[in-house]
Parts: structure tokens; sequence; C-alpha cells
């Protein structure tokens, strides 16, 4: 299983039946396809779609469902399509349990940037914003670094997302919980040591005395 497929399985299994899901663009979306059987979740995607679920069979396509990141993707028995207004209100309603997100970066704080490089073309920041205000829980799914960088900061550099908006960060490294004492490494995938994850951070992490090795089945 590659890197991206690890996180988002290891995410899924922290969903809990009947919880209102909100998935961000990229490798969170992967995170429909991993859901367990039985884990009855309302997967909301905030170009309007509620009862959102995985990706669409090639060839299967109905190019009138997609994702807020245009990917075909397929929805649930009496899924409901709402128009953009309607859909944010249900974000800043307080409505969505857990909003999954990637991330450019993510410090100590739990501050998050996930919408521009400075340098770079702006896109705009899209629906990250309400979601990180208003959603009960947010969680990172990333890889945990780019091109050998860390990603985990102990202060970001760029612009921010939200201030002191994330719960919890899952990597193919670990699950790591934001907390007022810092970053505490709960969970360590296989194959890695403590060591190896500090030194892939770029912030001082507490060891969890109840260290696991991290389970995806």
């Amino acid at each position: 299983m590659d890197n991206k497929n690890f996180i988002a399985k290891r995410v899924a299994l922290l969903l809990k039946d009947g919880d209102v899901v909100n998935l961000g663009i990229g490798l969170p979306q992967l995170v429909a396809n991993h859901i367990p059987e039985g884990v009855n979740v309302t997967v909301h995607a905030e170009n309007g779609i509620v009862g959102a679920a995985g990706a669409a069979k090639p060839g299967e396509e109905d190019p009138y469902v997609f994702d807020a990141g245009g990917s075909y993707i397929t929805v649930v028995p009496g899924a409901k399509f709402l128009i953009s207004s309607d859909s944010f209100a249900l974000i800043r309603g307080g409505h969505v349990d857990a909003t999954i997100l990637g991330a450019l970066q993510v410090d100590e704080k739990g501050n998050l940037a996930n919408w521009t490089v400075p340098g770079k073309r702006l896109t705009g920041m899209g629906g990250a914003m309400d979601l990180v205000a208003s959603a009960k829980q947010v969680i990172c799914a990333m890889e945990h670094t780019a091109k050998g960088n860390p990603k985990i900061l102990k202060e970001c550099t760029f612009p921010l997302t939200g201030a002191g908006v994330v719960d919890l960060i899952v990597t193919e490294m670990g699950l790591i919980r934001v907390t007022d004492q810092g970053l505490v490494l709960e969970e360590i995938a296989p194959n890695y040591t403590v060591e190896q994850v500090q030194a892939a951070t770029g912030a001082e992490l507490i060891i969890s005395p109840d260290l696991i090795v991290m389970d995806i089945e």
C-alpha cells in the first residue's frame, strides 16, 4: 500500500458511526475509499453534496457528480445535492463532526497553512477557512515531509489558514496529537523508529508513554 492510501486508511479508522465528515482536496479524498464496513459516515463535499462516496470507476463517471477538487465520485442512496450557500450553512452551523484536510505546514501550536506558497500564484483559500473555524475536529492527513523537508514545524512560515485549529496529524510515519504541551506522538508506523520520526519533524515531539504501533487492519 502506498503512503497516501496508508494515511487515508488510518484516518478512516478514526471516524465514528454517525459522523458527518468533510474531505478536503487531494489525499483526504482517498479516505472515502477506506471507511470500514459497518461504520455509517455521512461524507460532505463542500461543493454541495451530502452523502458523497468513493471514487467513480473508470468508464462509470457521471459528469454531474464530482467533489470539490473536480474528481468524479459516487454517492450513497439518498444523497442530497445542495447549492453552495446551503452547503456552507451546514459547515458554518457546526454540523460537521470532522474535517480532514491536507497541509503544507502544521506547527506545534496547531496552526495550519494549506492554501498558498509564498511567491507562487494565488488560487484562493476556498472553504478551508470555514471548515477549520466550524468543524468539531480538524484532522490533517498529509505526508510527513515534502522533498525531504519537514512539514511539521515549530512555527509555520506560510500564510495561515487557521490558528490553533488542528487536533490530529496523521502521516505515513505516525499519528500525532496537538496538545497545550506540544505535539504528542501517540502512534508510530511499522518500520519506523522514534528517532527517524523526530529527525523528519521540525518541532520537538513528546513521546507518549503509551506509544503504540499504528495498525490499519
